[in-house]
């Protein structure tokens, strides 16, 4: 009879199949631990890079370059404040945009939208983000400054700038290009990412959940607020903090509308700058060797502690609520 069919092994094919297993087994381990060593590798190389190249500007400007609100290329002061300042300014005003669209978007997706409707508008947020950052820049650019100089910054320099407190975020002459500008722009990038997930978390509520919170009265927006907001809360956070790492990181499309003015202005509308835009606009005018070179290298190193900064932050922000 057949081994095979009588359940048993050839001894022949077993023995002729461990060699191979023998061989190919730790091949396999060591691709995968080398794969992820690999990574590490990367990473430290990036950091070394960037620590070493930028060391010289820290060194020569002290801790200061940090807050300093200096950059002057031709007496080669230079200062990391502004732009800070702007990363961060620019990269807040976008989530605060967006967060509010992703969740009115999810929550017609998950809860209201028609299946016929549900696939087209769900298709469009993902070209959204198939749209490379420079067309989102040149139509910034080109039709969003526009509109915000003519129609959207006067009246609310006119009704707002007066305002004691709030008035100073309004103040300044309705340029177009802007940090406001800018932040407006970055939502709309960030808003597929964030609203993607938003979707994934809202499907994954159990639907007897739901539906025993409709069995006592609760009404749409009660469900949403009450069951299913709370249920994903904690990969809601990861949502909007890989929204906020990817702004922070945004060059091109803030490049075209921020305006690119190195100084700090509490003015929604003022024209500023953001570490990833100043890189973009002065590496090619920078000597090999120059201090310049060496500020541009440090301000790529501060851009990266702050992303690790909100990286550590959101996996903080998940722990405690895992535990809570």
């Amino acid at each position: 009879m057949d081994a095979t069919l009588s359940g048993t092994a050839d001894p022949a094919l077993v023995s002729a199949r461990k060699p191979a297993g023998r061989v190919s087994d730790p091949v396999f381990v060591g691709i995968l631990w080398g794969s992820g060593i690999f990574v590490l590798i990367l990473l430290g190389l990036i950091i070394a890079m960037l620590f070493e190249g930028g060391l010289p500007a820290l060194q020569e400007f002290g801790i200061s370059f940090l807050w300093s609100t200096t950059w002057n290329p031709v007496t080669e002061v230079f200062g990391a404040g502004v732009m800070v300042f702007g990363t961060i300014f620019s990269a807040v005003i976008a989530v605060i945009i967006a967060l509010p669209l992703s969740f009115g978007i999810a929550f017609f997706l998950t809860e209201i939208a028609p299946g016929a409707l549900r696939r087209p508008i769900g298709v469009a947020i993902q070209l959204l983000a198939a749209i490379p950052s420079i067309i989102y820049g040149m139509w910034g650019f080109f039709v969003i400054v526009p509109l915000m100089a003519a129609y959207v910054q006067p009246p609310l320099i006119d009704l707002l700038g007066p305002l004691p407190v709030i008035g100073a975020l309004f103040q300044g002459p309705p340029l177009g290009a802007g940090m406001l500008t800018a932040g407006l722009i970055m939502a709309i990038m960030i808003l597929p990412f964030i609203t993607a997930m938003f979707v994934e978390v809202l499907e994954s509520v159990p639907p007897m959940i739901k539906e025993s919170a409709y069995g006592v009265g609760a009404t749409t927006y009660e469900v949403y607020r009450n069951v299913s907001v709370p249920y994903g809360r904690t990969a809601m956070v990861g949502a909007v903090m890989l929204g906020l790492g990817r702004a922070l990181g945004e060059t091109m499309a803030v490049t075209f509308v921020i305006g690119n003015a190195t100084r700090m202005s509490a003015s929604l509308f003022a024209p500023g700058s953001t570490i990833a835009s100043t890189i973009a606009n002065e590496f090619p005018e920078a000597a090999p060797g120059s201090l310049k070179l060496q500020s541009l290298l440090e301000l790529g190193f501060i851009l990266f502690v702050i992303s690790f900064i909100v990286l550590a932050l959101s996996r903080l922000l998940v722990r405690s609520k895992l535990k809570g």
